[in-house]
């Protein structure tokens, strides 16, 4: 039987084109191209998720996180490496990506007009996302501002939104970048008790965080990454001990 998740030897390599001093750039006119950087924001990254597992990926900023949990929700291509998603029958998960607050948005378009294009996005059908509608409003807290243009709305509407929107499509694999726990106390709690009824329904979870508060209230395992690399993968008070004394130690190194 398949995982859920299968990732092995993952690679990704960005190319990067420094802007220089507009003289620079107008004696270039004239020369060849000035030279790509190149970086690999992951290197050789292997593991696999069971099905029903939730998994926390943590880790200092520029270790890879979210380029990891792009690649699994296919906004980004792999630069070489494998990505395998099944479902529980084994066939292609349904994926619930929440990675960023604009995602999927179109700022013009009322709250109404974007649940169904993020549905649209995430491959649900109109008629999928009406049945949806009404769960997806009550449980976002939007009442008549449904109705209005996301434009006028402030980023915590927005995030409850998209939040929203992604759990009560009832997907395979929810990827969650950030905002597990959105809004204030009250509305946080109503995500953690979503988050619980998905993981009694076996729902698969990854979720990039620096609030490791977060990751002991719901992770079943840890994955830290470092500098691209898979440092360490393990039970959550495991590898939540040796992260804490290894940022701790750099907290000393930036003092010195």
């Amino acid at each position: 039987m398949h995982n859920a998740i299968e990732v092995r030897n993952l690679c990704k390599q960005f190319r990067v084109r420094h802007r220089s001093h507009l003289k620079v750039r107008l004696m270039s006119m004239f020369k060849p191209t000035q030279p790509i950087q190149t970086f690999l924001a992951l290197q050789d990254v292997s593991f696999t998720v069971p099905h029903g597992q939730t998994v926390a990926i943590i880790g200092r900023n520029g270790s890879g996180k979210s380029t990891l949990l792009s690649l699994l929700a296919r906004v980004y291509r792999k630069t070489s490496g494998e990505i395998l998603l099944y479902n529980p029958q084994g066939g292609p998960a349904r994926t619930a990506p929440l990675l960023d607050l604009s995602a999927g948005f179109h700022l013009d378009l009322t709250g109404m007009d974007n649940i169904l294009f993020f549905g649209a996005i995430l491959g649900y059908s109109q008629k999928e996302m009406q049945d949806r509608f009404d769960s997806i409003v009550e449980f976002a807290e939007l009442g008549d501002k449904v109705d209005t243009t996301l434009r006028n709305w402030n980023e915590g509407a927005r995030l409850r939104l998209g939040f929203s929107i992604a759990v009560h499509t009832n997907p395979d694999i929810l990827l969650v970048d950030e905002v597990l726990a959105v809004g204030d106390e009250a509305f946080q709690a109503k995500c953690y008790a979503l988050i619980r009824r998905m993981q009694a329904q076996g729902k698969t979870i990854l979720f990039v965080t620096h609030d490791l508060r977060a990751v002991e209230r719901v992770a079943q395992r840890v994955i830290w990454l470092k500098q691209g690399h898979l440092h360490m993968d393990g039970p959550v008070q495991e590898v939540l001990s040796a992260y804490r004394v290894f940022s701790a130690e750099q907290g000393l190194e930036s003092m010195k």
